[in-house]
């Protein structure tokens, strides 16, 4: 079992006392998703050293604010080294607790380390004080980027640690102290990454760390102290974040929700490449991404073909344990029991609003208990209005095909959920393509790539309830800061033209 060393603030991990306060004390288990038998770690949450830790990020802050870049750099490079000696142990942690297969947590770990790379390459060019010489007589000019203040980040379970990575390291570039909270699902992997931040480190206070539940955020996010909100998650998660702080005009929040993804295939796609594509949009992280491929709008000369071939495929993905398999998956299990829950759930609405099961989504036995599920296609001859189960972020391995005959029903299937993350198109006409980019609502359309394509140097984010417009990735910097001009005269006598003043 793994042991879980508290939170961390004032530049040490502090292990709650859970005599302190029995009204607010509970205990969470973590089960590995591969094998339920195995107690990954038992976190105890306590909310009394709530105020003293956003005080370590506050002073923090005052220290952080006043470092120069050239030392915040040398910082990011520490945490970079230290999470080299640690990326294997950092990837064992998440395949456990996410159950994804150790060669995709292998992945993630390495993008841990390439992040600060492009965080120092390609972020903080964005917010570096722009010069501005004569912008009128005798006068100069300055844009500072100046950093919001203590900020708070909190963590998805599907990339525990890298899409918490890309905002601490904006953030931390920027000038702002950070509070991290992971998801309650995967306090170890988030542990193991921050005492890497921790070996890096830091002036007292500046980054801090704490384990907990959603009170624990909540209580965070009210605090006046705090002026930078980052949240990845669901779509009502944001907005109850949304609603707690739009009051507060001093906080900066930005929001990377869910996805309800489509790809469209034209009469001119190459079939054998695009098969491919759709199988991994769909079903990579068992469709625990938010830019999962959700529907699939195909055009109707080349859906018989295109279905039968991909359902051939499917029925050839290895479903298996993270870590303990003969033969290596593509598939691990579902995050815990409400998601597979969730998952089969969506199986009997897809038959009670009438769509064609291609194939089943059902639980699976494996050599060892876990939360396994086989992957589903569903099919659509059109939309169905008011479709549950079209409109709705699955977030387990299914994908759903749509027939369209013109290319425009196509867009209008892109666009027909409240979401507006990715969109992919799969063809060989650039004059559709581009079609396609003015005309769906998505904060990224990839040309012949799957929805879970994206590029750390490009931003990503969504609009509609996808997001609120502070895309992530390399934009993610952009929001970490505020611009204050400056207007310089460098020599200055009285002029003695002010008029309306009486004369001596």
């Amino acid at each position: 079992m793994y042991q879980l060393k508290g939170s961390f603030f004032n530049n040490n991990f502090v292990q709650f006392d859970n005599t302190v306060d029995k009204r607010t004390d509970r205990t969470i288990s973590r089960e590995c998703p591969s094998d339920t038998s195995k107690i990954l770690w038992n976190l105890q949450v306590n909310y009394s050293h709530i105020d003293e830790l956003i005080d370590s990020a506050h002073k923090g802050f005052q220290t952080w604010r006043n470092t120069s870049i050239e030392e915040r750099i040398e910082a990011l490079k520490r945490y970079q080294e230290a999470l080299k000696g640690k990326q294997e142990q950092i990837a064992t942690a998440i395949a456990l607790e996410v159950g994804k297969p150790l060669w995709e947590a292998r992945t993630e770990a390495a993008a841990l380390i390439a992040k600060v790379n492009v965080t120092i390459e390609s972020s903080l060019p964005r917010i570096q004080t722009k010069d501005m010489q004569n912008i009128a007589p005798n006068t100069n000019a300055h844009i500072y980027y100046k950093p919001v203040g203590p900020s708070f980040i909190i963590g998805p379970f599907n990339f525990p640690c890298h899409l918490a990575n890309g905002q601490i390291t904006a953030n931390l570039i920027s000038g702002n102290s950070i509070i991290f909270k992971p998801s309650e699902k995967t306090c170890y992997s988030a542990q193991l990454m921050f005492e890497c931040l921790a070996e890096a480190k830091f002036p007292m206070g500046v980054v801090n760390l704490i384990q907990g539940d959603g009170e624990v955020a909540r209580r965070i996010i009210k605090d006046k102290r705090v002026k930078g909100i980052f949240f990845t998650g669901s779509k009502e998660v944001g907005q109850k974040i949304l609603e707690s702080t739009h009051t507060d005009l001093s906080k900066l929040v930005s929001l990377e929700l869910g996805g309800k993804n489509t790809s469209i295939i034209t009469e001119s796609a190459d079939i054998d490449y695009t098969l491919e594509e759709i199988l991994t949009g769909s079903y990579l992280t068992t469709g625990q991404r938010c830019t999962s491929t959700g529907l699939v709008a195909i055009h109707s000369s080349i859906k018989d073909e295109f279905i039968s071939r991909f359902h051939d495929m499917a029925k050839k993905i290895i479903v298996d344990h993270a870590t303990e398999h003969e033969v290596e998956p593509f598939m691990g299990p579902l995050i815990d029991q409400a998601s597979l829950d969730q998952y089969l759930l969506f199986m009997g609405m897809a038959k009670r609003e009438g769509l064609e099961e291609v194939m089943r989504g059902k639980q699976l036995e494996r050599a060892t208990n876990g939360y396994y599920v086989s992957p589903s296609i569903h099919y659509a001859d059109k939309l169905i209005p008011n479709s549950h189960f079209l409109a709705n972020e699955i977030f387990g391995p299914n994908c759903t095909f749509v027939s369209y005959d013109d290319f425009d029903e196509a867009i209008n299937i892109a666009n027909s959920t409240e979401y507006g993350l990715a969109a992919s198109v799969f063809t060989k006409d650039a004059a559709k393509f581009q079609h396609a980019v003015n005309n769906i609502d998505a904060g990224l359309v990839n040309l012949n790539r799957a929805t879970v394509g994206a590029n750390s140097k490009l931003p990503f984010g969504g609009v509609k309830n996808s997001g609120n417009y502070r895309p992530a990735a390399v934009s993610t910097v952009d929001h970490c800061v505020y611009q204050l001009a400056t207007l310089e005269i460098e020599e200055t006598s009285a002029k003695g033209n002010i008029k309306g003043l009486k004369e001596d």
